[in-house]
């Protein structure tokens, strides 16, 4: 040991030397052969602890600091032993040793800690236990004990509840300030700020720990405090310093206060691995170079550069120091290889080594001097014994990590880029692929104790302490890494964990919550499905509960349980839906809904509260959370809604048709909206009958009537109308619509000449048919679909409708080379045919004289998209848009994504005609098995995908499937009348087929075949 400074009260513990200064660097004889782990300094008097426990003492003894009964100038024996500490295995931690200014510290001294500081001048004291509680007391006239009190002293540990959940690594004190670093860098200063020593670029003192935020980018492992000057190290060799610099000992060439934290430039260049600050001077090490530099006051020697001067800028330590790596010579003062250095008060300490061993870096955390954290060697500990009752060594281990909010946000720490030190609002530090294998390695099932152990620890401990207000964005960690834990996914577990756990996430406040949406958006995809498919499963889970029966009195529980599971579903919808689709919208649906409640009652309901407030009523109606129903939920939606609308409509008919019987001013009006139409006029009979119709007429049923034919309207005759109504209007003899022969689709066409009236039509006939439940021939790109619930086409839309012309601007988009301009040639404008003639727009104002290049091609293909789905057909899309939204607008199409209200239109072609054949019924003789019914099928299934087609056409008037799948078109085979002459007859009405009863494949083929080639037409013959 070497030591330097102030000796007149035998602080320096070098015996009874004629000195009262040491000027600089000098050998403790006492310490040869003895081996130091850690050393206190006081104002007058230094602490010394060796490896075996034992600690010694030396200096001022006027309050009885030194822990015995005299002064000494020569270390003494303490009676009080550190050895519970050091050999204790659940806490196995050294401890930084602390001097003493009262007695009274021994009392607390039984509590496990792990680091405790002790101001060097004032009587404060603070430590941070293994289970990461930081505790204070002693003086608090400046609020240095962080209670959010100032003035009044306490002399019991108190814990400092505003820092409850943050993995600290570290806490230092000063003369009246206190300083606390977490593992990632974050350094949160209280108490004294005078000189400005708190760094918080003013002098206003805190009662209450207040985050350094100009420090959190800068990767701060290491603090240190003076008497009124404080000291940071960071991870990348910068020193900074802020505070009192009176004496110089800041270290800026200068004696000037700082109250912000500023770099020490001296140092710059320099590896510093260490620093340490006494009362008024610093000390800063560099391993690499063997060079300690120190600056400050230096009345007493403290300096150790063989002066008494201060110093302010950094001076180098006159000793004899190697750089680390280099050979020692053995008992001699020559060549010291420093381990680590100390400083407090007026005296300065290094303690080295004459050997080639390693060296201390505070740079590099000591995992004996970290709070108690998850990692891969506690687990194996805990895994190594016996099956059977845990030991309470490890039982108490393990309650200790996961009771403890700090241990879980110290745990899983990346070390990868960007690592744990890059936290941020943006990034949470943590990796997610070690959280999952670390938790599905400490629960076993060959270990079933310890997973009880850490249910335990979650229920009764940790979920009930969770603030909804942490104090950093460190301690939100858990909220993501709690959820990887396999017991979340045990159904015996979801309402003592998962479901506790959510609701104490849906209580943090918004800024928290803002902060966890931005790291859930960073989530790889199967990690944030994982999440969404354990909240989904419990949703389940609670609706079969409710299925199966729950007593009435628990029934607000259960409410309570499912609006708080669905909750975090839709913020995590939210999230998604935010940052682009992390996973897929279909992602959320919860496909067991139709099986689990019943979706017209709850649709109803949820209306029912929307006219009717009623407040928390205890009800839960899955409406308000329409993200998790799938297409086929949403379609029954949309029918009830439907039959609610046309029944409302009727019921508005029938009331004032009731009213005319009395009062002649009233015109008694159809219940249903009836269109007589003509096959070869039906667009000018269409328009004619809907041009008179006000819009409530559109909420009527609809009932078509083909002039001459006597079919009754049962839904056939409208399916046809449909279908003939939109074959016509997008004949390109209208000139409406522009046909792609690359997609087969249509857009609309800017150059048509036909009244706008007739887009309001199509408008009309598409709501219409949805609104009816028919679907109908409409080749749009999912663009006309997005557009109708308001979303923005993109790229890909374009690639639908025109891939020739996707592809290329895909490619300059993806284009790498400078030579852009010259390569692409191009400006912005569009070319386009007109009737045989090239015609040249301008996307942009001036589009001609702006080339496109690396900075504006995303501008460009946004321009080119922009103009292709919206400013070219602007008022084409109004009309159409308006026709639409006349029939079928309102909060549950808002629900449908633009692909599946696609589907509701045009149907789909997810052909599955074995499930056809399943789903089939049959009446009177005919069954599955009956011989005519086998042909029936064989010949069916054997026919190309055309013709099956073509038979989806004659039956049920269209030859797509709905949305609802092959099992929802319920086809119905019954025998009739007559000979094998006769051909098979369909009630497309009914989607009811009459097949006579055929003996041969071959007759049963040939007139299956003649029927569906000539389909049109309705008769009731």
């Amino acid at each position: 040991m070497l030591c330097w400074g102030n000796a007149s009260y035998g602080q320096l513990g070098m015996g009874g030397i004629d000195e009262e200064i040491v000027v600089e660097p000098r050998k403790c004889e006492f310490f040869h052969g003895k081996q130091v782990c850690d050393v206190g300094c006081g104002r007058r008097h230094t602490a010394f602890l060796l490896e075996d426990g034992t600690v010694y003492t030396c200096g001022c003894n006027d309050l009885g600091q030194l822990g015995h009964e005299k002064s000494r100038k020569k270390p003494v024996s303490n009676s009080l032993s550190f050895k519970f500490v050091l050999h204790n295995t659940s806490f196995a931690y050294p401890l930084q040793i602390v001097c003493q200014m009262y007695k009274s510290l021994r009392k607390v001294l039984t509590c496990m800690f792990l680091h405790l500081a002790y101001h060097v001048f004032q009587p404060v004291h603070c430590f941070l236990c293994t289970g990461g509680h930081v505790f204070s007391w002693g003086q608090n006239r400046y609020g240095q004990l962080g209670l959010g009190i100032n003035g009044q002293s306490i002399s019991t540990p108190q814990n400092i509840q505003s820092l409850q959940g943050i993995p600290f690594t570290q806490i230092s004190t000063g003369g009246a300030h206190s300083f606390a670093l977490t593992l990632s860098g974050a350094v949160f200063g209280w108490g004294r700020n005078k000189f400005g020593q708190l760094g918080l670029n003013d002098t206003n003192d805190r009662c209450f720990p207040t985050l350094l935020k100009s420090l959190r980018s800068q990767r701060v492992i290491y603090i240190s405090c003076g008497e009124d000057h404080t000291a940071a190290l960071t991870k990348l060799r910068g020193v900074f310093t802020f505070g009192a610099g009176g004496y110089g000992q800041l270290g800026h060439n200068s004696t000037n206060h700082e109250i912000n934290p500023r770099k020490v430039f001296e140092l710059m260049g320099n590896v510093v691995t260490q620093i340490a600050c006494g009362r008024q001077h610093t000390l800063a090490f560099t391993p690499s170079s063997g060079k300690m530099d120190s600056f400050g006051l230096g009345g007493n020697g403290q300096l150790g550069t063989r002066s008494t001067c201060n110093r302010k800028s950094p001076a180098p330590v006159k000793g004899p120091w190697v750089a680390s790596g280099c050979a020692a010579e053995t008992d001699s003062e020559q060549g010291c290889c420093v381990k680590r250095i100390y400083a407090g008060g007026d005296q300065s300490f290094a303690h080295y080594c004459t050997a080639n061993v390693s060296l201390d870096d505070v740079r590099i955390h000591d995992p004996h001097r970290r709070i108690c954290t998850l990692n891969e060697d506690i687990i194996q500990k805990w895994l190594n014994h016996s099956p059977g009752r845990l030991p309470l060594e490890v039982s108490n281990e393990i309650d200790l990590v996961f009771s403890s909010a700090s241990c879980l946000n110290g745990s899983f720490l990346s070390m990868s880029h960007p690592d744990h030190y890059s936290t941020s609002s943006k990034c949470s530090g943590v990796d997610m692929n070690m959280t999952r294998i670390l938790f599905h390695r400490v629960i076993q099932q060959d270990h079933p104790e310890i997973a009880q152990q850490i249910a335990a620890s979650l229920e009764k401990n940790l979920i009930p302490r969770l603030s909804s207000s942490p104090p950093d964005i460190e301690a939100l960690r858990l909220y993501l890494t709690l959820p990887e834990c396999p017991l979340f996914s045990d159904r015996n577990n979801y309402v003592t964990i998962a479901i506790p756990f959510a609701k104490a996430l849906l209580s943090l406040k918004e800024a928290p919550l803002k902060v966890l949406g931005n790291w859930w958006s960073t989530f790889e995809p199967p990690v944030f499905q994982r999440l969404v498919e354990l909240y989904k499963e419990v949703v389940v889970y609670l609706l079969q509960m409710h299925k199966v029966g729950i007593p009435s009195a628990e029934q607000r529980i259960f409410t309570c349980f499912l609006d708080t599971s669905l909750r975090l579903l839709e913020i995590l919808h939210t999230v998604s839906e935010r940052a682009g689709h992390i996973i897929q919208y279909d992602k959320f649906y919860i496909h067991e809904l139709d099986d689990l409640i019943d979706i017209r009652n709850d649709y109803v309901t949820w209306i029912q509260r929307q006219m009717y407030p009623m407040g928390h009523d205890g009800v839960v109606t899955l409406c308000r959370y329409p993200f998790v129903f799938d297409a086929q939920a949403k379609t029954t939606l949309l029918q009830t809604d439907a039959v609610i609308q046309m029944q409302m409509a009727v019921d508005q008919a029938q009331m004032q048709n009731f009213s005319s019987m009395f009062l002649p001013a009233v015109e008694s009006v159809n219940p249903c909206l009836i269109l007589i139409v003509r096959r070869e006029n039906i667009v000018g009979d269409t328009m004619e009958v809907l041009r008179k119709s006000k819009n409530v007429d559109y909420k009527k049923p609809l009932k078509v009537i083909f002039v001459g034919e006597e079919a009754v309207d049962a839904g056939g005759v409208r399916k046809e109308f449909f279908l003939l109504i939109m074959k016509e209007l997008l004949d390109p003899k209208y000139g409406m619509f522009r046909y792609y022969e690359e997609s087969r689709l249509i857009w609309f066409s800017n150059k048509t000449f036909e009244d706008f009236d007739l887009f309001n039509l199509i408008g009309v006939i598409c709501g219409l048919a949805i609104y009816n439940l028919t679907i109908v021939e409409l080749n749009f790109p999912v663009a006309l679909y997005k557009k109708l619930l308001k979303r923005k086409p993109t790229l890909d839309d374009l690639k639908e409708l025109m891939p020739d012309v996707g592809r290329s601007l895909q490619q300059l988009l993806d284009y790498t080379e400078d030579d852009l301009e010259e390569t692409f040639c191009l400006n912005f404008t569009i070319t386009e045919e007109n009737y045989g003639a090239t015609e040249v727009l301008e996307l942009v104002p001036n589009g001609e004289d702006i080339n496109v290049n690396k900075s504006n091609r995303q501008d460009f293909v946004n321009a080119y998209v922009d103009y292709v789905f919206n400013t070219s057909v602007a008022p084409l899309f109004e009309c159409f848009y308006a026709g639409f939204h006349k029939v079928c607008g309102g909060k549950v199409l808002e629900l449908f994504q633009p692909n599946e209200l696609q589907a509701m239109v045009i149907g789909n072609t997810n052909y599955d005609w074995t499930e056809l054949e399943k789903s089939t019924e049959y009446k009177g003789e005919y069954w599955a098995d009956h011989p005519t019914i086998r042909l029936f099928w064989e010949v069916f299934h054997s026919l190309p995908l055309e013709k099956k087609k073509q038979f989806l056409l004659f039956l049920t008037g269209s030859d797509r499937i709905p949305i609802l799948g092959m099992k929802s078109l319920k086809l119905v085979i019954q025998p009739t009348g007559g000979g094998e002459h006769y051909l098979p007859v369909a009630h497309t009405c009914f989607n009811l087929l009459d097949l006579p009863k055929y003996t041969s494949v071959e007759t049963l083929r040939e007139k299956l075949l003649q029927a569906i080639d000539h389909n049109q037409g309705f008769n009731l013959a």
